[in-house]
């Protein structure tokens, strides 16, 4: 591991246990009279590896000061996820814009089977076994919406229970 590598890790170990990472990073070019000018953008995806995950869209100048941005935007819109056993409790599709994606709890050891940004967006959330597939669009941004749509979605056997006024057992 290169030292700059192990520095970013220790930082990101160091912010109250939560974990971030930059999923994509698009540059737009704007012409003016000089030339161009280049902007940036970051996504980033923050977790905390026990539930909690978030997702970030920074826009800035310098690369740096988009991922900063990114970090700021993804702490405050984090979610709970309610996990059962390191997968998820049911079935379900997540759906934003032309993305579409589906999340299925796995068998302990299966690992965590999701393409790309789905990817990481569940290993952050602490998720260790699902199966996703990604159905519509590969835009990373798309993709991580539809995966959290999916996610803010689920429900535990016990706030299922607590909906129908039933104890968890006659759920299950």
């Amino acid at each position: 591991m290169r030292p700059d590598q192990q520095r970013r890790r220790q930082r990101d170990e160091q912010s109250d246990g939560i974990m971030e990472k930059v999923i994509h990073i698009g540059r737009v070019a704007k012409t003016v009279k000089g030339g161009r000018n280049f902007r940036f953008t970051a996504l980033v995806i923050v977790g905390d590896g026990e539930g909690k995950v978030g997702k970030g869209l920074g826009k800035a100048a310098e690369i740096p000061d988009a991922i900063r941005k990114g970090i700021d935007d993804a702490k405050k819109n984090m979610i709970e996820v309610p996990l059962k056993d390191d997968t998820i409790p049911h079935e379900v599709l997540g759906v934003y814009g032309a993305g579409k994606v589906i999340l299925k709890p796995a068998a302990p050891g299966t690992g965590v089977i999701a393409g790309g940004p789905v990817r990481a967006l569940c290993e952050l959330c602490g998720i260790k076994d699902v199966r996703t597939k990604s159905l519509g669009t590969n835009n990373p941004n798309n993709m991580v919406n539809a995966a959290l749509e999916g996610l803010k979605s689920l429900r535990s056997a016990e706030q299922v229970a607590r909906l129908r006024g039933k104890t968890v057992e006659e759920i299950l």
